[in-house]
């Protein structure tokens, strides 16, 4: 798939991470663009990698960071015990139509399988909101099992 390398990241790719993570939040909400930038995304971001709180990859096309995905575990009784999570998924726009959201997506599959996750769980805006990001996890094999909310602490 156009010579697209992907490659789990250490702790001291932190920073490569932070930018694609910015830059994901920056599209997401741009009208905060500058909290998002005035936020310690590096350091928490390091902080994660290396207690080993998230796990990361990096899609690479000729040795430049195009992409990025995050996961996370977690355990519930519903789901038999420890799962994955994808915490973020981001691709740069013009690598979008490369499949490399899909070489990511094998990635952190292949990573649950080995710590024995039963099963990979994402939250998604609703479809009516994001249809294309929506379709993408159905196309991958998600299932739709309903809305999240959150409570900030």
């Amino acid at each position: 798939m156009c010579n697209i390398e992907i490659v789990k990241v250490t702790k001291e790719q932190s920073k490569d991470v932070a930018k694609l993570i910015e830059e994901l939040l920056i599209e997401l909400g741009p009208s905060a663009e500058e909290d998002i930038k005035s936020t310690a995304l590096h350091d928490i971001t390091k902080d994660l990698l290396t207690t080993s709180k998230i796990w990361a990859f990096l899609a690479k096309k000729n040795n430049i960071n195009i992409g990025l995905i995050t996961l996370h575990e977690c355990a519930a009784i519903y789901a038999g015990g420890v799962f994955g999570e994808i915490s973020e998924l981001y691709v740069q726009a013009e690598f979008r139509s490369l499949k490399v959201g899909e070489l990511l997506l094998s990635a952190a599959i292949e990573y649950g399988k080995s710590r024995g996750w039963k099963r990979l769980e994402v939250g998604s805006p609703p479809s009516s909101e994001s249809p294309r990001t929506f379709k993408f996890y159905e196309k991958q094999g998600f299932q739709c099992t309903g809305s999240r909310l959150r409570f900030l602490i």
